[in-house]
């Protein structure tokens, strides 16, 4: 992951990335942003068993980076990504979704996954829509844009095993 650092830092600093990010992420995005977000908080992370990440890259060019995608242990926050935008609309992060949503109950052994979306963040909140999520808790929340109507999405266990049919 470390190695991805340049990648991420390239695409990264894209107000259509970060706007409805965890506010926690600076911005403007400094320059070893991507860097010393790899450092201190991915790499100790993965290391303790508390998060897991993974790049996104397409088939057909798997040397490039074009987004990430993770899971952390939280209680309303298990699933993040972010995709480069140029990709929108192709299907790529439902694909990756799916692929860690897999990880998430048959590896990890999960009972829910939850995923909090800012109302606004409409290509998100499709992605959950047809992934069989549903809305468990509307509210307001921070993200890097400011304060936004937000939703708890949520799938369990048994609502993602009678999707697949398992």
């Amino acid at each position: 992951m470390a190695e991805d650092a340049p990648a991420v830092q390239e695409q990264f600093p894209d107000w259509r990335i970060v706007e409805f990010l965890n506010p926690l992420i600076p911005w403007p995005y400094p320059a070893d942003g991507a860097e010393t977000f790899i450092r201190n908080l991915v790499l100790p992370r993965q290391a303790s068993d508390v998060a897991w990440h993974w790049s996104i890259r397409l088939k057909s060019a798997p040397d490039r980076l074009v987004g990430i995608i993770s899971l952390q242990d939280g209680e309303q926050d298990n699933r993040g990504f972010w995709l480069n935008p140029d990709l929108w609309g192709q299907g790529l992060m439902s694909e990756a979704c799916d692929i860690v949503t897999a990880f998430w109950f048959e590896v990890l052994g999960r009972p829910a996954l939850r995923v909090p979306k800012a109302v606004g963040n409409i290509a998100s909140r499709r992605i959950s829509e047809k992934t069989g999520m549903r809305v468990i808790w509307r509210g307001e929340r921070d993200f890097v844009s400011g304060r936004h109507p937000t939703e708890i999405w949520e799938i369990t266990r048994e609502e993602w095993q009678a999707r697949r049919g398992a």
